[in-house]
């Protein structure tokens, strides 16, 4: 039997020099604990390519993208609240219209 082939997003998980994330962040139940894990994530990290709000919006919108229809509506909805928090950890500007 053939080997199966590895997906990109697979190969990006794995071996990318993204930051280090705590293991099951994006399971935690409330929005702020996900973007306070994510904000730590991103300033402690010495792998990261971009500013620490750009690799942990990068981490959380990469994460909502590869999930796809997978994610429940509410648990989406808790995701899309942590991009909100994360932008106010950072002390950035509120998404405009939501």
């Amino acid at each position: 039997m053939a080997k199966k082939k590895k997906k990109w997003s697979q190969d990006v998980t794995e071996k990318s020099d993204a930051m280090d994330l705590k293991e099951g962040v994006f399971k935690e139940g409330s929005a702020k604990k996900i973007a306070q894990s994510l904000k730590r994530s991103a300033e402690e990290s010495d792998r990261r390519k971009s500013n620490p709000f750009r690799s942990a919006m990068s981490m959380l919108t990469f994460y909502i993208n590869r999930a796809g229809q997978q994610l429940s509506r509410n648990r989406r909805n808790t995701l899309e609240k942590a991009k909100d928090e994360l932008r106010k950890d950072f002390g950035k500007e509120p998404r405009k219209g939501k």
